[in-house]
């Protein structure tokens, strides 16, 4: 694809994190989802990474970093970090707390600072591919990088 991959503030907290990683965009399909992007970028779909937006039962964000082939066991979730529930934001609250758009959601360069938990078999794979923080734009880069930026709290969520 010859357009310019988007300036976004994923980008700008990478750039200022001195993280080296390379720009992917793809032709984005409303609900397409990991298939979509891991079938345009001709990557496996356990290294394209979800970023989701959950909030626990007192309505506090979070993060989950979950492999694209993968569903988060919420209540495995719950367990390992200490509530008694963990559930996905409804798309306008989830936009909210992030300040990106669902489907464009990167966990670097949130408009609010949430706890980042990662899935710990995410940390073993050589490269990943995660939202950029728009519709159509990952970004490919090393999990050790993707940690040292953002000290998630590796779980065993993995449904």
């Amino acid at each position: 694809m010859s357009s310019k991959a988007p300036v976004t503030q994923a980008v700008r907290v990478l750039r200022e994190r001195k993280v080296e990683y390379t720009e992917h965009l793809y032709k984005y399909e409303e609900k397409g989802g990991t298939t979509v992007s891991a079938r345009e970028l001709g990557v496996d779909e356990h290294a394209v990474v979800k970023t989701l937006i959950m909030e626990d039962e007192n309505k506090r964000p979070l993060i989950v970093l979950m492999h694209g082939d993968r569903e988060v066991g919420t209540g495995m979730l719950a367990k390992q970090i200490g509530v008694k529930k963990v559930h996905p934001c409804d798309p306008k609250t989830a936009d909210k707390h992030s300040g990106y758009q669902v489907g464009g959601t990167s966990p670097f360069g949130t408009r609010h600072a949430m706890p980042v938990y990662m899935e710990a078999s995410i940390a073993a794979l050589p490269v990943i591919y995660i939202n950029g923080g728009k519709r159509g734009f990952l970004i490919g880069v090393d999990p050790r990088e993707a940690i040292r930026v953002l000290s998630p709290t590796l779980v065993n969520a993995a449904a």
